[in-house]
């Protein structure tokens, strides 16, 4: 029996591939029989490098969105941990939680369960709210993060109020969960400056089948869940370290969400605005956009060492001066005060 060729299923399958190429594998954990959480892991993680949680949004799974960085991140010293947020990919629960909260819980859950105490975090879109959360929730284990595109600021009323393209939640959730080729290519327009110019309705019909069926209830509840009775002043303040990018002509959540979150986190976080890009930062600029992560996160770890070092030679000297010459010979002339004979011959000033 002939079989149709998929692209997309192929393209998930290189995904795959480039992501073991490049020294990662997948790893599946059930936690408490509930949740299931697939994660690509180092292969053999280093104790020395810094820690880095890359959080996927709406479109596809992990990797579909994580491969243009993940070269790039693995070269500058990361080791890199990148999920399947529950119903993406492979990751599944059973319980009814949908809030942005509960993707957070199960997210620290599992990177206790190997044995990860402390990282970074990158969150794009819906997977900045969930990065959020975690920053808020495990606050000793979130060092710093980068929140792309990410609209934790957006209150209900926005939708009312003409801030989105969308008036309602379930015309978001049509266009966040495309069913149709012309969904899709709505989808894709909003997202990107400049999409391709045409796009075959039979290469959206596949992706459709292959990424945007499963769990199509579950999704559409986390989308609801995430902005239902959403207001600023419920939002909890964290006090990392944060970076915030975002597309200039983000059409999925405006700029001024950007600098909304800028105002509500004050003098710890930074705005990166990137020129001709959209909601889609991380792929349409995906250079400038993992360079920025880079500097933002290695400019901690630096700091870091460096302050490590301080400490470390402060407690040195501190030790050192301490001492005297004394506690090392207290009973050499030189040192207890006695004058000799041959102290007076080398000092010309002696009377």
């Amino acid at each position: 029996m002939a079989t149709c060729f998929s692209f997309t299923a192929t393209r998930d399958r290189c995904n795959h591939l480039y992501f073991s190429a490049a020294g990662l594998r997948s790893v599946t954990v059930n936690l408490s029989g509930d949740t299931t959480v697939r994660c690509w892991v180092p292969s053999r993680p280093s104790p020395a490098k810094p820690k880095l949680l890359l959080i996927h949004g709406f479109g596809a799974n992990a990797t579909w969105q994580w491969t243009p960085h993940i070269r790039p991140l693995l070269r500058a010293g990361f080791d890199l941990y990148v999920p399947d947020l529950l119903f993406f990919g492979g990751s599944f629960t059973s319980l009814p939680a949908r809030s942005d909260s509960f993707q957070a819980e199960t997210l620290m859950s599992f990177m206790e369960s190997i044995g990860v105490e402390r990282f970074g975090l990158v969150g794009v879109s819906y997977g900045g709210f969930v990065g959020y959360r975690m920053a808020a929730m495990y606050p000793e284990a979130v060092e710093r993060l980068v929140l792309c595109c990410t609209g934790v600021c957006l209150e209900e009323r926005d939708l009312e109020e003409g801030l989105f393209v969308v008036r309602d939640v379930n015309e978001a959730a049509s266009i966040l969960l495309p069913q149709t080729p012309d969904r899709l290519r709505r989808l894709v327009s909003l997202s990107f400056v400049k999409p391709p110019p045409a796009i075959p309705s039979w290469f959206l019909a596949d992706y459709i089948h292959v990424m945007c069926t499963d769990y199509l209830q579950e999704k559409t509840e986390l989308i609801h869940e995430l902005i239902k009775h959403r207001r600023v002043s419920d939002l909890p303040k964290i006090n990392q370290p944060t970076l915030i990018v975002w597309g200039e002509q983000d059409q999925i959540f405006p700029l001024e969400l950007g600098y909304r979150l800028k105002r509500h986190l004050g003098e710890n976080s930074q705005l990166v605005i990137i020129k001709e890009a959209g909601h889609a930062v991380n792929l349409e600029k995906a250079r400038e956009f993992y360079k920025h992560i880079i500097a933002f996160m290695l400019d901690s770890s630096s700091k870091s060492k460096s302050k490590s070092k301080a400490t470390m030679w402060h407690r040195i000297s501190s030790s050192f001066r301490s001492l005297s010459l004394k506690n090392f010979a207290p009973n050499h002339p030189l040192l207890s005060g006695e004058k000799t004979a041959k102290d007076d011959s080398l000092n010309p000033f002696a009377s």
